[in-house]
């Protein structure tokens, strides 16, 4: 149980500072307090989204994965934070993505900042 309390909070590290460099990535709210509710739902949506959804859309893209080596997750990643904006969009969460160029470049960031974040903070089950 802390490993994913761990795993979300670097996540919804990783989305403020993806919010804080990009201005396309919007997250809007009446406070501070709302918008940090706001990223850790986010964070939990980006979570799920990464473990159900990206194993099987990697699965698929194998070959261009091995064509790109491997520079195609950077693709996969932008998806997969499209997906997280949609399903933010559906139950009417403040998060918004701006197009599949802004998606790359966040995930990039995302993924940087996660990794960073994971290195640092405790890992425990």
């Amino acid at each position: 149980m802390k490993n994913f309390v761990v795993k979300t909070i670097a996540n919804a590290g990783a989305l403020a500072v993806a919010v804080w460099l990009l201005d396309k990535i919007t997250l809007t709210g009446d406070s501070t307090g709302k918008k940090i509710g706001t990223l850790v739902v986010v964070a939990l949506i980006f979570g799920l989204v990464n473990f159900l959804v990206k194993p099987v859309v990697k699965l698929f893209s194998l070959p261009l994965l091995i064509l790109t080596l491997g520079l195609f997750t950077l693709v996969v990643n932008a998806l997969m934070l499209l997906l997280t904006s949609w399903l933010a969009d559906q139950i009417d969460l403040s998060f918004h993505v701006d197009g599949f160029w802004t998606a790359v470049l966040g995930g990039l960031i995302i993924s940087v900042v996660s990794w960073a974040l994971h290195v640092v903070l405790p890992d425990g089950d």
